[in-house]
Order: structure tokens, then sequence, then C-alpha cells
């Protein structure tokens, strides 16, 4: 049964929960079951970041089941795990702002556009995206220098194989790498890429989130009566399994347009943040300046041509999509724990 036959009779229509806002959230519950759900997420995901983490830097384009044999057979299990702690003590205040940012923005914009009168389909649209937008903004203030430190630490190791790596340094852990990087290239150092960061992860949160919003509300009206049961009072109610399904898959749609275009950026910023003194070039005067944007791509143009941006894409796009199904799922069962009024939304 299609929405729109529910809707042919008797205007019965597929009842969806109400969306939990900001004002109805127990923050301090918020934040603490935040933290430890989504560090949770990241130990599972974190080898495949390492994995793509090291294609984008590598002067040789490398299979990544070939790259993660190799690992395991030089390194170990704790080769897919370097930089771990470093990621994960700065990404806990990182998420909070980023979650507090998402949802104080989500609640805002969403007042302006219902007043505004737009539909709401548009309306849920619109304030997903600038949600996105303004939660990667206010992230990436801790985010940045954690991807530098950790992704410094990640390709450690890597640096022997015959794929070639440019220009790496050895760092005794994160505070060893932190000080290096502050004593070489001062606060600047931890806040390389900061700006490719920002055009990277802002957009990618707009486009994720309000392609997510949209993919969502196009699967219910399009198959999504065929999961739910008939109610005489509320219509047509979606069974719990069946609004996990479609939630995994709106995410995984969303990532799959982000990742197609945020990846040659990504790859910049990885070298910009990663690759150290070999790729920094020489003025007139012998001294030494860090790579720009620009020179940075050339360089990727020149190993591999065009196809060079896209190196890791396999890798980012699974991480992408996997991350994305364990968040949005992860995220809306966060929201409903967290609801000062639990019977109302249980």
């Amino acid at each position: 049964m299609s929405v729109s036959m529910a809707e042919n009779e008797s205007t019965s229509k597929i009842q969806l929960p109400a969306d939990i806002n900001w004002e109805m959230l127990d923050k301090s519950k918020f934040f603490f079951l935040g933290a430890a759900l989504f560090s949770g997420v990241s130990v599972t995901l974190y080898p495949i970041v390492v994995l793509k983490t090291r294609q984008q830097v590598m002067s040789k384009q490398i299979p990544c089941l070939k790259m993660a044999v190799s690992m395991l057979r030089s390194e170990g299990y704790r080769g897919f795990y370097r930089g771990f702690g470093t990621s994960l003590t700065g990404t806990i205040p990182a998420r909070a702002l980023y979650m507090g940012a998402l949802e104080m923005t989500k609640s805002n914009v969403g007042t302006v556009t219902n007043k505004l009168g737009l539909a709401e389909a548009s309306s849920s649209a619109i304030a997903n995206a600038a949600a996105g937008l303004s939660a990667a903004l206010a992230a990436q203030l801790v985010w940045t220098p954690v991807d530098v430190v950790s992704q410094r630490l990640m390709v450690q190791g890597s640096g022997n194989s015959s794929c070639g790596v440019v220009g790496l340094k050895y760092y005794n852990g994160g505070i060893d790498a932190c000080r290096k990087i502050i004593c070489s290239d001062g606060l600047r150092g931890l806040y390389r890429g900061f700006g490719i960061s920002i055009l990277t992860y802002a957009p990618s949160n707009a486009v994720w989130w309000g392609s997510y919003s949209i993919a969502h509300r196009v699967i219910w009206s399009s198959i999504g009566g065929y999961f739910c049961k008939k109610d005489d009072e509320c219509g047509y109610t979606p069974n719990g399994k069946a609004m996990v399904a479609v939630q995994g898959l709106s995410a995984a749609l969303a990532s799959g347009i982000s990742a197609l275009v945020t990846m040659p950026l990504d790859t910049v910023k990885t070298r910009l943040q990663v690759l150290d003194d070999q790729e920094w070039c020489c003025s007139s005067s012998n001294s030494r300046r860090r790579p720009t944007i620009l020179q940075t791509v050339r360089n990727l143009v020149k190993e591999g041509g065009l196809g060079a941006s896209y190196r890791g894409l396999g890798p980012r796009w699974t991480s992408m999509s996997m991350s994305a199904i364990t968040m949005i799922t992860t995220y809306e069962f966060l929201k409903r724990l967290s609801t000062k009024n639990q019977e109302s939304f249980v």
C-alpha cells in the first residue's frame, strides 16, 4: 500500500513520530549519552579512515585491500588504530559542538521557515541544510587541529612502503606530534588546511542533511506505505524496523552524493595537513614557505592526473555511508533517549 492509497482512504496517511527539537531535549543526558554512543561508532569505523588517509598521501595508486593486507603484515592490528587516542579525545568536544549547533539551528531556522509559510517539505530541507552548515563550521574549530595531529599519526609506518609517501616525520604519540608541529610552524600549524576544511565539510554537511531530508520523504512517499500497519485512529503507523531501514537508506543515498562532490577537496585538505618538509617550496630567498592549495593540486595532477584527487574514494564512500547510517540511526535513538518527557516519544 502506498502513501497515496492511504490518503485516499478516509484521508488517512502515514503518521511518523513527531520530530524532537532542541527545547524537548535534556541537554546533560543528550551530550553525555552522545559522547558514549558516538565514541563506539568511532572505534568501529576508524580503520577505514586510516586506509582512506594513507591512500590520499600515496604518490602511487594502490588497491585498498592490498594496502590493508600489507598493513596487517607489517604493523599488525595496531596499525589500523594509529592516532585513535588523539582522535577520540578531540572528537568528544567537537561532536558536542556539532550536535549543539545542529539542533539549535534546525529548531530556529525551522521556526522561521514555518512562519514564512513554506511547505513542510521545503521548510524541513532548508532547516536541515542550514543546520548541517552551521554544525560543520562550529565543529571545525576543534576538528581541524585534531585532524592535523591524528592524520599524521595515521600515516606513520607507511613511509617504508613501496608505494611512496612524500615527506613524513615520526612522532611519538599525539602530544609529541602537537609539540613538534607548534615548534616548527606555531599554532598556525595545527590549523593547516582550516580554510579548505571549511570549504569541504560545510557544503558537504549542508548537502548531506538537505539530501537526507529529501530522500527520507521521497522514500516514505513512494514505498513507505508497504511497511506500515493500519491504525483506525492515526491512519498508517510505521513500525520501528521500517523507520530504521528508511533512515539508513536515506543516509546512504545522501552520503554517496556528498562523497562524490567533495572528494577532490578532501584529498587536497589531507595532503595540506599531513605532508611535510619535502612538499614545501622554496622561494627565491631559499626560505621555506607552506605549499598553497594550487600547488598541492598541481602536484596531484602531476602524479596521476585528475584521477589522483579521487584516491581513497572507495574507503571514503564506505566510511561515509557506514558512518552516516550508524550516525543517523544512533542520533535519532539518542534524541529519543534524551527527551525530557520519555512517555510522549517512546
